[in-house]
Order: C-alpha cells, then sequence, then structure tokens
C-alpha cells in the first residue's frame, strides 16, 4: 500500500500539511514526499512494489509528454503540466505503456502508475474508464490550475475529502490524514471522479441493466476462467507475495489456483485462537493439499483486548462486525510483517457480496437477493473492503483481491439471480461447481460451509470482547452512554464500546459509516440483534 494527500489550494502550512501525511507513514514506510505544485500540495508515502528504484518515487510529473524527475525544491519545473499522486495498482499496464510510448511519450521508471499522467493527457477523465485497476489517485492539472481525483469502481483502495474552513478541497487516503485539516469526513464515492467541484460516475459495478441468460455450464466456465485470470494478473509483482488462509472456501480457491499458477511453493498464513480455534485445522488440510509453505499464528484473550483500541484507531469505524473480523486479520498482518519480508498479500474478500453470505439463504425471492448484493457492493468500501485495507496496509503490507476483479465482479452481478439462489442445499453452490473439475483444493473445503472469519478465528474471540464490554459498562452507565449519539446509536455494550473509542481518535465522524452491517432483518429468519451468523438458523456446521 501506499498512502496520498491532495491540499487543492493556497494558504496552506506545509509543515501542518507535512504533519498530516505523516499519520499513514505505515501505509508507506519506504519513502515520504510533498511537493508545492503552487497552488497547493501533492504528498505521498510510498511502499515500494511495481518499480523499485528511485525512479518509481511519485509524485509523477510530466510536461512535453515525458516524465521528469522532482526538482531539490520539491516545486514543479517551469515546463511541466501534470503532477499525480496514485495508490493502487493497474493491471496489464505494460500494453498501455506501449501504447502510450507509440504517442510520444517517454518513461523514466517501471512502475505502473507512471503512466497514467500520460494518460490523463491523452484521453482526459474517459481513462478511468479503461483502467483495469484498484486504484486512488490526485492529479494536479497546471494548465487549467486544477485538480482531478477518482477512485476504482469497488472503492478497493480507499479516499477520502472534506472542505477546509475556507471551502478548500482536501483529499487523503484515510480519515486520519483529515481529522487535523477539515471539519466533516466523507468517504470519495467508489467508480467516480472529481473535476470542477463535482463528482460524475464513470462506473457502477452495482448496476445491473440487464441479465445473462447462460446456462448453468456457461456460468460455470465463466466463472472458473474470469476467477483465475484475476488471481493470475494480481501475482504480478517485483515484492514478495504471501496468502491469507483461513481454511474457507474463498481463501482457499485463491491459495489453491495461485499455488497452480506459480512454479514454487506459494507461502500461507493462518491465525486462530489458542483454546477454540476453528479455522486453523481446515486451513493446514489445505496447505498440505497444495503443498505450501505454511505458518500458523495462534493468539489469546490478552492479545485480542489488547488490540481493541489501535484496530479501531486504524479502522477508522465503530460497525460491530468490522471490528470483531479485524482483530485476528491486524493480527496475522502484524506477525506477516515482522516475521517476513512479503510485501503484497492476496485475501479472499468479496466474494460473500455476490454469491451470497449465510444470512441470504432466507431471501424470500431472487429480485430480494439482487437488490441485497447490489447493496453489497455499493457499501463494500465501509466493511470488507476498509477492513482489508486497513488491517493489511498498517501493518505495511499490500492487499489485492481476486473476487474484486472488474471483470470478474461484473459477469457475476449480472448472473440470473435466480441461479444464485440457494435452491441447492449449500450456499455459494455456482462458485463452487465451477471448481469442482479442477480439484485445486480438497473436496472437503470447496463444500465446506460457510463460517464467519471472526467466528472461525475462535468463538471465545467474540466472547471476549463481548465480556470486555460488560465489565467497562454498568446498566446505567450503558443507557446513559448511547443517548450520546443520535447517527448509528450503539445497541449492545459492545456496540458502545466500540464507538467511544471511535470518538476518541474520529470525533464526530460517525457518518463515515453509514450504520451497523447487519442481516436484512425485513426477511424472515433475519430479525436478530447481532451480525455473527451464529445467531442464525441455519448456521449449523459452521462452527464445527
Amino acid at each position: 500500500m501506499c498512502s496520498i494527500l491532495a491540499f487543492c489550494g493556497k494558504g496552506a502550512d506545509e509543515d501542518e500539511i507535512a504533519e498530516a501525511l505523516f499519520q499513514t507513514k505505515s501505509r508507506g514506510p519506504d519513502a515520504s514526499r510533498l511537493i508545492d505544485t503552487g497552488n497547493g500540495y501533492l504528498g505521498f508515502n510510498r511502499l515500494s512494489i511495481m518499480g523499485l528504484t528511485d525512479e518509481g518515487m511519485q509524485p509523477f510529473v510530466v510536461g512535453n509528454k515525458k516524465t521528469y524527475r522532482i526538482s531539490d525544491k520539491y516545486k514543479l519545473a517551469d515546463d511541466a503540466e501534470y503532477a499525480l499522486v496514485c495508490n493502487g495498482e493497474i493491471y496489464g499496464f505494460r500494453p498501455q505503456k506501449e501504447d502510450l510510448i507509440t504517442k510520444g511519450y517517454t518513461f523514466i521508471s517501471d512502475s505502473d502508475c507512471e503512466i497514467l499522467p500520460a494518460m490523463y493527457s491523452e484521453y482526459g477523465t474517459d481513462m478511468f474508464e479503461m483502467l483495469d485497476a484498484e486504484f486512488a489517485l490526485v492529479l494536479y492539472d497546471r494548465k487549467s490550475d486544477s485538480y482531478i481525483a477518482a477512485r476504482d469502481p469497488i472503492g478497493i483502495r480507499p479516499l477520502y475529502y472534506g472542505l477546509t474552513e475556507a471551502g478548500t478541497y482536501v483529499f487523503a487516503s484515510e480519515p486520519k490524514n483529515l481529522v487535523s485539516l477539515v471539519d466533516k469526513i466523507t468517504p470519495f464515492p467508489p467508480g467516480h471522479y472529481f473535476k470542477d467541484g463535482k463528482f460524475i460516475c464513470y462506473r457502477d459495478m452495482s448496476e445491473v441493466k440487464s441479465f445473462r441468460e447462460d446456462d448453468h455450464e456457461a456460468i460455470y466456465r465463466s466463472i472458473h476462467d474470469l476467477l483465475i485470470k484475476g488471481v493470475e494478473k494480481r501475482l504480478d509483482s517485483d515484492s514478495k507475495v504471501g496468502f491469507l488462509l483461513s481454511g474457507g472456501l474463498d481463501s482457499s480457491l485463491v491459495c489453491g489456483i495461485a499455488a497452480g499458477l506459480i512454479d514454487h511453493p506459494i507461502e500461507t498464513w493462518a491465525i486462530g485462537m489458542d483454546i477454540d480455534a476453528i479455522d486453523l485445522k481446515y486451513a493446514r488440510e489445505v496447505a498440505d493439499y497444495i503443498h505450501s509453505e505454511h505458518h500458523e499464528v495462534i493468539i489469546t484473550k490478552d492479545d485480542v483486548v489488547a488490540a481493541l483500541e489501535p484496530v479501531i484507531k486504524a479502522l477508522g469505524t465503530y460497525d460491530i462486525t468490522t471490528v470483531r473480523a479485524s482483530i485476528g486479520m491486524y493480527l496475522l498482518c502484524k506477525a506477516i510483517h515482522e516475521k517476513s519480508d512479503t510485501r503484497v498479500i492476496l485475501t479472499g474478500e468479496i466474494s460473500d457480496e455476490i454469491f451470497g453470505y449465510k444470512y441470504t439463504d432466507f431471501a424470500p425471492n431472487a429480485d430480494e437477493f439482487q437488490k441485497e448484493s447490489e447493496k453489497r457492493i455499493r457499501e463494500l468500501h465501509m466493511y470488507d473492503v476498509l477492513r482489508a485495507d486497513r488491517c493489511i496496509s498498517v501493518n505495511s503490507l499490500e492487499a489485492r483481491v481476486p473476487f474484486g476483479d472488474l471483470d470478474f465482479t461484473d459477469y457475476c452481478m449480472s448472473i440470473d439471480p435466480e441461479k444464485k439462489l440457494n435452491t441447492y442445499g449449500k450456499g455459494k453452490y455456482l462458485l463452487r461447481k465451477a471448481f469442482e473439475k479442477d480439484e485445486f483444493i480438497p473436496e472437503s473445503i470447496l463444500w465446506r460451509e460457510k463460517a464467519a472469519f471472526s467466528d472461525a478465528v475462535g468463538h471465545s474471540l467474540k466472547d471476549d470482547l463481548a465480556e470486555l464490554a460488560e465489565s467497562t459498562y454498568s446498566d446505567s452507565e450503558y443507557e446513559e452512554g448511547i443517548k450520546k449519539y443520535d447517527h448509528a446509536r450503539p445497541f449492545t455494550k459492545e456496540s458502545l464500546l466500540y464507538r467511544d473509542i471511535f470518538e476518541k481518535y474520529y470525533p464526530g465522524q460517525s457518518e463515515m459509516v453509514t450504520d451497523f452491517w447487519m442481516p436484512n432483518k425485513n426477511w424472515e429468519g433475519c430479525n436478530v440483534n447481532d451480525p455473527s451468523a451464529r445467531v442464525l438458523s441455519n448456521y449449523g456446521d459452521s462452527g464445527v
């Protein structure tokens, strides 16, 4: 991961901007740079992944169709036309780069992001629809003395914004960059670009204009081929790649596919509680099957309690299920950072939003299933994607999400929802069936029941957090405590604890998250008061 910051106007204190950029130094520990555009600042913290030389350091500055080195004074050269900072991975950038070279552009590094200011020079805002990428960027156009910002269609890479008292826009990778600069922090909408004070949608991944008429065999082939391509393109890295392996369907498929594409053993990592881990045995089964170099991280109640506040500070959320699931992921990534030289992590997020959760088994019909899936895709950037990004990036690693591949997501969202409904006696049937013949992973794992990550790290993790909250507030303190909050009011002692910690670091910024992630309470069987799948009647074998 890297982090970016853009102060889009005059009147800023450079030391204050530098301090704001420093707040996300862990996202980019290798180098930092802040340049004066003449009408504001662009800042960048680098985690070197592609193009590891000094020439790959941002901001990238382009003039006369060539990339310039930043001057020692960190000011734009007189003939500079564009300056850009980007936290992202541009997949398939090499053919685009070759095409730009034929148009007369010259480059100085092997960085994928170096092509972006050249693309803007050539195509303007049409470039965003052309990108197969996970990205958040800000570009300064010197010719118009204006700023353009944009974010990928799913929101895998984070971007937030706010306005200063003087009305100047400020964009940054995380809320912690902005708390000292603006009054109200807002997530930048995925699939949009910002120009001339307006946010314009260039691609909405949740919008399905028509459903495909493919039969089951065609669906299996497409899911299979597109996911393999999604994994393959995310293995392209100049830094070492590793894999999170829970032993569930999604992460296991990513690992199994990758193991078949790479000519050496992949490195996998799993985590569990010391007394009741569920996932560890399944992860070990997969690791043995694919012959990975496997690592296990065992955590205790003390580890969970000690991690809570750092996790909420890193996340910038109070959402119950996000916080719970982040504890294990944060501690696992911390171990990866401390015990290995891995820089890039592939994960299994975004499958649930496409193919269904445990609670979507209760969807009353296909139309309701589709609406729920579209809602979850629109809100992904506030929940599971946020969790993966922060837990990984705060430990100076980069997340890549094959299930978030744009071609894969676009196809799967347009599958007839009648075929996605769990009428098969097994959730995510289409995904499972698509990989039945390959034997990338053990059959027992391919058909294993879904278990939420925080539950499968160990049921005691959730129980330890609830116990901590219970000991923090008396009943009367809880009743008084929740009255402080009008938006997303806490409804348990656990949720109050998370909210109080959140407000310590992000006071008054609760609207960065729409509300608590919960099953659809309008569906029969889903009117529950806890987001854990453990409270659902169909949990069954998920907990063993």
